[in-house]
């Protein structure tokens, strides 16, 4: 087995013996325009013209009455000799093109359509395929459980995931399967990644329109539930944060531009649509949380047993700040406040949370990068005013949480407007808010009004999305809330099949979020090009890991991802690798790889 090399990237490992497969020199093979002078070329010989036949039609001859008798006999048999065709062979009567059968229901017409096969190109000579018996497009009764199941199956996968753009069943949602003996009865559960999703009322109607459709079926059963709240990165994570989901940062790097108030209506938000929800108040120097909600118990509790922090609750959120704990407002230095952040964070028992939101402090100093070390960000959620001050210090924000590879969702601009005399008036101005989208690619802008109601309900401890859940502020907090499910749910879905092993090919494919680009990597080349302190020497730069250390044939038995940045890989040895995404970008690349099978070591 020989390796081909063209530049920088490796191509896949060839069997062949010979020079078949060298690359082709196409300069050498162009054809050029010739050189000699007009009057030297020899002339062109003359277009070749195909002679035209037309055949004459043959003379027709009259057949006797003895031979006209002798093939009437031919055309009729005994019955014993006429075999029936198979029932699988027997095409069904043409039906018009766009018009559904006569027996079959209205809401059939996408069922019929997904059990048919593509159109073939016309050719000469060629037969179309006989249809084949099914249930849904026949009407016929199916013969087992298992092809009813599949006729389940191919009707749920005509219901599109938004959010992915695949169908519910490549994405694994269906659950539970059962048909009953009779085979009239199905039942089934829809598992969604999120108790919030926005669509899951369309998911349950088009799952029982679907299904019902079919003419075997009499009864539907669907059941709604989501997936157990868990992480999407690997590693050694603190104990209170291992049944987190999210992470929620919401940011503006500057004080006084309305942060904390939507940090907690898009908590509130997210628990109205059905999910479970934290909040952290990580100022320390001026806590915001005990004054924007009024839970019964003011005092966070431990744990004398586990040692760690029961959290407060009010209207069913869990609450943790450090204006609960009964020590009001901390004056301490930098180092002390990073310490007493981790431990509030880290050694809470937050339990199952589909979403934990952090209210960030101003600025980007300890703090942040403590939160952003010890917390695994899912995504930020960035406030701003229209003023182009809090631009700048905005952008700081946004550049850090890039650094971090962060990513950001959303840009809320607070303070946006007021409505009079039935006009719209801007009083600080308008633009700030889509100068970041528009510098930042951020996909999403929402504008905050002045409203004296959303001031005061940071005093009275209730959030105007409770106090007043059908007002205009509340609909702009729920498309907030709509935006960041969907972008976490995005988010998850890149990390998790970002880095993958297909051990058919015996190469890890490789597509970055938010790249388009997928490339494949040998295993042994990822091994050997470790840069850690197991493989390179910290003090001298020597390299550990030797070439030949490493063998050829190597597999990776587990890989998961660590944050937005970087996968964990295990090995048959024992090590566990840190790659991260900028890293394997660097790495010679396999060309010429043959397609991908279904991956048998992913990223979970």
């Amino acid at each position: 087995m020989r390796e081909h090399r063209v530049g920088a990237t490796r191509r896949w490992p060839c069997h062949c013996q010979g020079s078949s497969c060298a690359p082709t020199n196409l300069q050498a093979t162009r054809q050029t325009k010739s050189t000699q002078p007009a009057a030297q070329r020899r002339p062109l010989p003359p277009p070749f013209r195909p002679l035209l036949i037309i055949p004459l039609p043959l003379p027709r001859r009259a057949f006797s009455p003895a031979e006209m008798a002798a093939m009437r006999t031919l055309h009729t048999a005994p019955a014993s000799f006429i075999v029936p065709p198979a029932p699988h062979l027997v095409s069904p009567a043409p039906t018009p093109r766009g018009a559904l059968p006569a027996k079959a229901p209205p809401a059939a017409a996408a069922t019929i359509q997904s059990h048919a096969r593509p159109p073939l190109s016309p050719r000469v000579g060629r037969r179309r395929p006989c249809a084949r018996a099914a249930s849904s497009s026949a009407g016929a009764v199916v013969a087992s459980v298992e092809d009813a199941k599949r006729d389940v199956l191919i009707a749920l996968s005509q219901i599109i995931d938004p959010d992915f753009g695949t169908d519910i069943v490549s994405c694994g949602f269906i659950k539970d399967l059962e048909i009953n003996e009779t085979l009239e009865e199905v039942s089934f559960r829809v598992e969604l990644t999120t108790p919030a999703c926005p669509v899951k009322d369309m998911f349950e109607e088009k799952a029982n329109e679907v299904v019902a459709a079919l003419p075997w079926v009499k009864k539907v059963n669907v059941t709604m539930s989501a997936q157990p709240a868990q992480p999407v990165y690997a590693g050694d994570l603190p104990e209170g944060l291992k049944k987190i989901s999210n992470i929620i940062a919401v940011s503006s790097c500057k004080g006084g531009v309305g942060k904390s108030t939507v940090a907690v209506n898009l908590a509130y938000t997210l628990a109205g649509m059905g999910a479970r929800v934290g909040i952290f108040d990580a100022d320390v120097f001026g806590p915001s949380l005990p004054n924007m909600v009024s839970p019964e118990n003011r005092l966070l509790v431990v744990n004398p047993e586990s040692k760690s922090i029961l959290p407060t609750e009010y209207l069913g959120v869990k609450l943790v700040s450090f204006g609960f704990a009964g020590q009001g407002r901390a004056i301490m230095r930098g180092p002390m406040v990073s310490g007493v952040i981790n431990q509030l964070l880290t050694t809470t028992d937050w339990g199952e949370l589909d979403y934990l939101v952090i209210d960030m402090p101003p600025g980007t100093g300890d703090i942040h990068l403590t939160l952003c070390q010890v917390a695994p960000l899912t995504a930020a959620v960035i406030v701003t005013t229209p003023q182009k001050l809090a631009f700048i210090d905005v952008a700081k924000g946004v550049r850090m949480f890039s650094k971090l590879k962060v990513p950001c969702v959303a840009v809320v601009e607070n303070m946006c407007y007021f409505d009079a005399d039935e006009k719209r008036y801007y009083p600080f101005g308008k633009g700030s808010g889509a100068q970041v989208v528009q510098q930042f690619g951020i996909p999403n802008l929402f504008d905050l009004p002045i409203r004296p109601t959303l001031s005061s309900s940071g005093d009275t401890g209730i959030p105007e999305v409770v106090a007043d859940p059908q007002g205009d502020v509340a609909k702009i907090f729920q498309n907030l809330g709509v935006c960041v499910v969907q972008q976490c749910a995005k988010i998850r879905q890149q990390v998790s099949t970002a880095v993958s092993y297909d051990r058919s090919i015996r190469a890890i494919r490789v597509k970055v979020p938010d790249s388009d680009e997928e490339f494949f990597l040998h295993p042994a080349t990822v091994r050997r090009n470790d840069r850690s302190a197991q493989s390179v020497d910290e003090w001298t730069g020597e390299q550990k890991v030797q070439y030949g250390d490493v063998p050829e044939d190597i597999e990776p038995e587990e890989i998961r991802p660590m944050g937005n940045y970087a996968v964990s890989i295990t090995w048959p040895d024992g090590f566990s690798q840190i790659a991260p995404y900028d890293q394997l970008d660097m790495l010679e690349r396999l060309v010429d790889v043959p397609l991908p099978a279904t991956a048998a070591v992913a990223s979970s």
